[in-house]
This record gives structure tokens, C-alpha cells and sequence, in this order.
């Protein structure tokens, strides 16, 4: 039986826990990509292709980052905009969505101001995001929400958790400090500088 990977969907109606489906989460110093075991430094290099690749990249912020209520929630948010900011000033088409509470959000939700873990993939088809990264989301909504993505949309999830990091995410780190996310806004920033990834029309293409 072949090897289960986390791949873009859409999977199925009710897709398998990848936890289930054999995919281990990674040691200190790793990340994983698509449920395959690497060196963080390769996963920080794929998130930045990712990301600068995608036609509409979007950050989702939980409220582990979004609540200023301590000293590291702050620093964590403060790399996240460095991040945004580098992402849009790339492609116009850059997205930061938030994520402030997980109460379902009935009858209605905006899904272009908001993103609700119940129901993530309305505001995936609504903004048509190809690419996604959750950051400062409690594990057990964000491993739901990365479910529910995977099942109904193409989209390329990432996932930078500061604990053990995401198995159904396609990209995930973990021990995500502040530290961690300034580390990967210097390699989407010199991934920019290398010229290997140009913006046209808003929307960043590779030359690769």
C-alpha cells in the first residue's frame, strides 16, 4: 500500500486524519512537506516558493497572535506583518485574513474579512486562495480547519505551529517563535532578491 501524502485537494467529502493515514509529526530542527520528513531549512525554501508562487498567498492569523496578551504574542505579530508585507509588496493579490475566536459564525459570515474554522473553505472559494499559511491557531482548530481545506479546495496549506507542528497540513513547521518567523520572512526575502520568482500583474510567477 502506497505511502499516504498531504496534498492539495479537493480530497474527498470527509478526508482521513493524515495522522491516521501513517504521517508523523517532525523532530526539533524538521519540518514536513506533503506528510515527507526534511531539514527545516528545506521546508522554510518550499513555504517561500509557495507563497511567492501563489496568484492569491494568504496569511490567517489565530488568536494566539491576534490577542496582544503577551510579550511573545506581540513579537510573533509583529514578524507576521513583516511577512505580509513582504508578500504584498511581491503581489499586489496578498492576503491577511483573520481568524480572532472559533465560534461558528450563523447565519452569516463575511468571507472576505474574516476566515471561519468551521467553515474555512467558504472564504478559500470566496477570495479564490491558491495558497494559505495558519499561524497562532490553537492545534486542534487548525488540524479541523486544514481538514476541511484539503477536502474541498485546491488550496496549498501551511501551517507554523508553536508546538509540534501539523500533519494535515501540505507544509508545516513547528516551534514557531518569533524568532522562527522572522527567519522565514529573510528567506522569502531573499528568495525575492534572487530573482527567481517575478511579479507580473500582481500575480508572482516563477522562472524556474
Amino acid at each position: 500500500m502506497p505511502k499516504y501524502r498531504v496534498l492539495p485537494g479537493p480530497e474527498a467529502f470527509l478526508p482521513p486524519s493524515a495522522a491516521c493515514a501513517g504521517v508523523v509529526l517532525p523532530d526539533p530542527g524538521q519540518g514536513h512537506i506533503h506528510g515527507e520528513i526534511v531539514h527545516e531549512d528545506i521546508a522554510m525554501e518550499e513555504a517561500a516558493k509557495q507563497l511567492l508562487t501563489a496568484k492569491v498567498p494568504t496569511i490567517f492569523p489565530g488568536p494566539l497572535v491576534l490577542w496582544n496578551w503577551n510579550e511573545k504574542a506581540a513579537k510573533k505579530a509583529t514578524a507576521i506583518k513583516a511577512l505580509y508585507d513582504e508578500l504584498k509588496s511581491h503581489n499586489a493579490g496578498a492576503l491577511l485574513i483573520p481568524m480572532p475566536d472559533y465560534r461558528p459564525k450563523y447565519p452569516k459570515i463575511n468571507p472576505e474579512v474574516e476566515i471561519n474554522p468551521n467553515h474555512p473553505n467558504l472564504t478559500i472559494w470566496h477570495n479564490k486562495i491558491d495558497a494559505c499559511m495558519f499561524v497562532g491557531v490553537h492545534c486542534h482548530q487548525a488540524n479541523l480547519s486544514l481538514k476541511i481545506i484539503r477536502g474541498g479546495t485546491n488550496c496549498y496549506t501551511i501551517a507554523m505551529c508553536a508546538q509540534a507542528g501539523h500533519e494535515d497540513a501540505m507544509l508545516s513547521f513547528r516551534d514557531a517563535t518569533p524568532d522562527k518567523i522572522w527567519k522565514l520572512v529573510e528567506v522569502v526575502r531573499k528568495a525575492k532578491a534572487s530573482g527567481v520568482y517575478a511579479s507580473r500583474g500582481g500575480v508572482a510567477v516563477s522562472k524556474a
